[in-house]
């Protein structure tokens, strides 16, 4: 039941029978007898120019990527084996090439492979719960072999001096056509590997409310069929990058970002228009919530907004109805929810309370002095003058009740620092704590301000070295700016934080003064620059 070479020099001979050698096994789901590899591996410099421009050779590779029932497996077997580094050049630049950052848990040809293993089971329809959008979709892809070669080389060029993504996509374009792939193929391809991380980073770091971030991106997206193979992908490479990386939260961003594009690309020839969703969304809580008066269920809607019902799942939805409504039985103005995700290292913490244009400020420095990192965050004003925001904080311990009295730690500084009752500048600077680590990374502070991004807002894009009170320093910092904080989109990618707040003055409008803008600019630079010496200098 093993597979074993004819003779031992039948891979010297004839290199394309290394290609074969592994074709034939995945397809007839045999093993390859052990003296066979071995003998792989001593032949595996016949692999050379000849064959990788063979025409069957490139088809047989082809094969098995896109036909095989474990093509993760096969491949992984490859690289084992030395084949695939050596058949795919630019392969062997990246195998066992480590990732120095604390966001990617595996070398970069591990995170392929794996991705690759990813997408086949989103379209055997294996993880339907986790991915229901894609392994919808993924049914009515028709450049099946684009996606997959796509996902196979998006990290392709990682470690070059020049950008992954653009140095990735001029691999993309020589390697395609060789591999039988057709000009428009290898176009789109290309198109892949260039913009592989647009949809995350849209998701993650823009408004999905603002309409300008829609179509924004819809413009470089331009077909439904792109939109279709960018969204698997993202999620595919989400997923690959480690355990606990991918989450509900990034899965719902992505939904209403596909969502909210498909109708631009298709000539509004959908079959859900926004104000559907909007419904649907609401038809859905109504269900969920059975137990309430008619009343009462059309009293709650009406007091989101719809930015709220395309950007919160349903189990979040129900989690925020039943806290307002038991503020409300309570006569509370200020109430918390706290939810626990053990898989994830998560804990989430819910607060309603009073708007107010230092808020945001105030929660971050309530969990800076609490010592709880902020990895996420996502924040909503109601139709009442009352914010729902969500802060996503990292867990520290293993044993529960200690979490617990950690994140009640937190909840009392938040009560205090709604009262007026705690000073945060100084609780923050002395809840800072050296972090030993931090000094085996360098993140160059970055500040961009944009009037372009949205309509109504200018949106701030801050990029530095994440610490312990980062968040707060930086809320802060727009509040003594007057500046008010529509939304924020908070992400930290490791080491790396990367925060987007878009802010109007304290009159709702766009700041278009050169010299406050460059002030601003100053500022937010000077908390990161100033910060980051500080966390480095503490570690030592």
């Amino acid at each position: 039941g093993r597979i074993k070479a004819a003779d031992d020099n039948l891979f010297v001979d004839d290199p394309v029978s290394i290609m074969r050698l592994f074709r034939v096994a995945e397809h007839n789901n045999l093993a390859i007898h052990p003296a066979t590899l071995r003998l792989v591996r001593r032949s595996r410099r016949s692999i050379g120019k000849q064959m990788r421009a063979d025409p069957a050779a490139n088809k047989l590779f082809l094969d098995i990527l896109t036909k095989s029932r474990d093509p993760e497996a096969v491949l992984r077997r490859m690289s084992e084996a030395g084949v695939l580094g050596r058949f795919i050049h630019e392969f062997g630049r990246i195998t066992a090439l480590m990732q120095f950052n604390m966001y990617h848990h595996y070398t970069v040809d591990e995170h392929l492979i794996r991705a690759v293993g990813i997408l086949s089971k989103i379209e055997q329809g294996l993880l339907k719960q986790d991915h229901p959008l894609a392994s919808g979709i993924i049914k009515g892809v028709v450049s099946r072999r684009v996606l997959y070669v796509a996902v196979l080389l998006h990290d392709i060029a990682k470690g070059r001096r020049e950008d992954h993504s653009i140095a990735g996509a001029r691999v993309a374009k020589t390697l395609c056509p060789r591999l039988g792939l057709s000009k428009s193929e290898t176009e789109t391809v290309e198109w892949l590997v260039r913009h592989h991380l647009l949809m995350s980073e849209t998701a993650q770091m823009r408004d999905l409310s603002d309409y300008k971030t829609i179509t924004d991106f819809a413009a470089i997206v331009q077909s439904p069929e792109r939109l279709r193979l960018l969204l698997i992908l993202t999620v595919v490479d989400i997923r690959a990058v480690g355990p606990g990386v991918w989450n509900g939260w990034k899965g719902q961003l992505l939904r209403t970002l596909y969502s909210e594009t498909e109708p631009h690309l298709s000539g509004g020839h959908t079959s859900i228009s926004r104000l559907d969703r909007i419904e649907a969304a609401k038809m859905a809580l109504t269900g969920a919530l059975s137990d309430w008066d008619a009343a009462d269920i059309s009293a709650y809607l009406d007091r989101h907004y719809d930015a709220y019902w395309y950007t919160v799942d349903l189990e979040h939805q129900v989690m925020d109805a039943k806290l307002l409504a038991r503020a409300g039985a309570a006569n509370e103005t200020v109430a918390f929810d706290v939810r626990t995700d053990n898989f994830k290292s998560i804990t989430e913490i819910t607060v309603y309370v009073p708007d107010h244009p230092r808020l945001l400020a105030l929660l971050t420095g309530a969990c800076a002095a609490g010592g709880a990192n902020i990895v996420g965050a996502k924040i909503f004003t109601t139709t009442d003058g009352m914010a729902l925001d969500t802060l996503l904080i990292q867990r520290v311990f293993e044993d529960a009740d200690d979490e617990h009295r950690r994140i009640d730690r937190v909840l009392d500084l938040m009560r205090q620092a709604f009262a007026g009752k705690i000073q945060l500048r100084k609780a923050v600077a002395e809840a800072s704590r050296p972090k030993g680590r931090i000094k085996a990374f360098t993140v160059e502070p970055q500040v961009i301000l944009s009037n372009d991004t949205s309509n109504r807002f200018t949106v701030v894009e801050v990029a530095g070295l994440d610490r312990l009170g980062l968040l707060f320093k930086l809320t802060d910092s727009l509040f003594r700016l007057n500046l008010d904080i529509a939304s924020a989109q908070i992400t930290t990618f490791g080491e790396r934080a990367v925060d987007v707040f878009y802010v109007t003055d304290l009159i709702g409008q766009k700041i278009t003064s050169q010299t406050r803008l460059q002030s601003i600019e100053e500022t937010l630079l000077d908390v990161l620059e100033t910060g980051r010496k500080q966390e480095i200098a503490r570690a030592g």
